[in-house]
């Protein structure tokens, strides 16, 4: 049984920070590296970044959960012309189970419930596998952006955009 949690507490919030190590060492450094890994754990998935995230209402981030264990997260963000996906990962074991259409499908409820009909994510260029799962779900890519994280890192991604409703 897959269940979708948002994330308020700070166990919660260790989980998502220990899966992000776990599922962006393993997952990302093939892709980017290991010291861009390390920076973008560091910086943008440590639960003290992950607790200003949701403090700032950047973020609301979900635990997936299968089988009442923690199996992968996600983070949107609620702008006034779309739901953007900032973030849906999903341990290597737990793959293949449904979780992420389940994500898809919650996010596109959120979409509905505030009125909106656009969902839109950004995806390293180089990640071919989540890329044709995000094209099976019915993502179609929008355009190629470049961004600069700091320290000399930058995100070569593609836009990635379902419309719904």
């Amino acid at each position: 049984m897959i269940e979708i949690v948002r994330v308020v507490t700070n166990s919660q919030i260790e989980s998502v920070a220990a899966l992000a190590d776990q599922i962006w060492r393993e997952h990302y450094t093939p892709i980017i590296g290991a010291e861009q890994v390390a920076y973008m754990l560091e910086n943008f998935q440590s639960p003290e970044a992950v607790r200003a995230q949701i403090d700032r209402n950047e973020l609301i981030y979900y635990l997936l959960y299968t089988d009442q264990r923690p199996a992968g997260y996600f983070a949107i963000q609620i702008r006034p012309e779309e739901v953007f996906l900032s973030k849906l990962y999903v341990t290597r074991q737990s793959r293949r189970l449904g979780l992420a259409k389940n994500a898809i499908d919650f996010i596109k409820n959120v979409a509905a419930d505030n009125c909106l009909n656009r969902i839109s994510l950004t995806i390293n260029k180089n990640n071919s596998d989540s890329l044709a799962a995000y094209e099976r779900l019915g993502f179609k890519n929008e355009k190629a952006i470049v961004t600069d994280i700091g320290n000399g890192f930058y995100m070569d991604d593609y836009v990635l955009a379902l419309e719904v409703g």
